[in-house]
């Protein structure tokens, strides 16, 4: 078949060996743009192959809608794009266009599913390849896995470790679908459909009126981006590589700081507590484990942090 790829980062370019590997022709590449000097690794891979490379800011226009009518592509591949795509466009090859969402839809449509399913304490999530429509992840069902989550899977973890190389696979059998005219198209069932925003600072400060679980979850399911946070004079401090631990008896109220030494820096919570090993201030760009912190921003034990809102 003759492919156009649309996507971005390691993910569309394991999508592009491996339509190679079926022995398929990529015929176009659409990429994000350059920024800053530094083109994504989708890029770079068209670049090295020689392969016909666009970088569109937009979908929308005549103009490029017919760069796509001229290709005369039998399939379109969304691997994790970014940029809105028309329904007229999504139409326009042969067997029409195939998107990758990191979830069992209709379960968490938007653009952070994984961390979402993570935040919510689900035990399962999974991947689907699916028929884009004019909706947000709406169309038809192609191909679907479910993965579980393990209990101390971060969004980062499980992405890489499962939902990634899942993705890659499943690819491969839904081309093979396509190609011998055996791809379903199951309409999603809209009584279990779920939507959640993009997961920003918004949703990831720290409320220690939660219990352990919860902060828990929302630790882990905003790792490593946008990264949980809390306040300790007037400092956001973001908590990466959590563990649930024991209640620690007569320790403080929630957020106060029970221990901070190698281990990492546990927090007493409501019902529990919770250990990170891994911090960054927002000043900073990079994580280091608690301990490594300037003693002016005032991490001890005996302190309470504040909730991050």
């Amino acid at each position: 078949m003759r492919i156009a790829l649309i996507g971005q980062a390691a993910f569309a370019v394991k999508a592009l060996e491996e339509v190679e590997r079926q022995g398929d022709e990529i015929v176009h590449v659409f990429a994000p743009a350059d920024r800053g000097g530094r083109a994504d690794p989708l890029a770079l891979r068209a670049r090295e192959r020689g392969l016909a490379l666009s970088q569109p800011t937009s979908f929308k226009g005549d103009g490029a809608f017919q760069q796509f009518a001229a290709l005369n592509a039998d399939l379109a591949i969304l691997a994790f794009a970014t940029i809105i795509v028309p329904e007229r466009i999504l139409y326009l090859p042969r067997y029409k266009s195939i998107c990758f969402h990191p979830s069992l839809l209709p379960r968490h449509r938007g653009a952070s599913a994984i961390n979402w399913a993570i935040i919510n304490g689900e035990r399962e999530t999974g991947v689907t390849w699916f028929w884009p429509d004019k909706g947000i992840d709406t169309g038809p069902i192609l191909i679907q896995k479910a993965v579980p989550i393990g209990p101390a899977d971060t969004t980062g973890a499980l992405y890489f470790n499962s939902l990634f190389p899942l993705g890659i696979q499943t690819l491969g059998e839904a081309l093979q679908l396509i190609k011998t005219g055996q791809a379903p198209a199951l309409a999603q069932d809209e009584t279990k459909a779920s939507y959640e925003p993009p997961c920003r600072d918004e949703h990831a400060a720290v409320d220690f009126s939660q219990g352990a679980r919860a902060i828990f979850n929302l630790i882990r399911g905003c790792d490593p981006q946008p990264g949980a946070y809390a306040q300790l004079d007037g400092h956001r401090i973001r908590l990466y590589e959590a563990a649930l631990g024991e209640a620690t008896v007569g320790a403080g109220p929630p957020g106060t700081i029970v221990s901070l030494d190698g281990g990492g820096l546990r927090l007493a919570l409501a019902d529990g507590s919770v250990v990170v090993k891994r911090v960054r201030v927002d000043s900073a760009s990079s994580k280091v484990a608690p301990s490594e912190l300037p003693p002016e921003l005032g991490l001890a034990v005996g302190r309470q942090m504040q909730g991050g809102a």
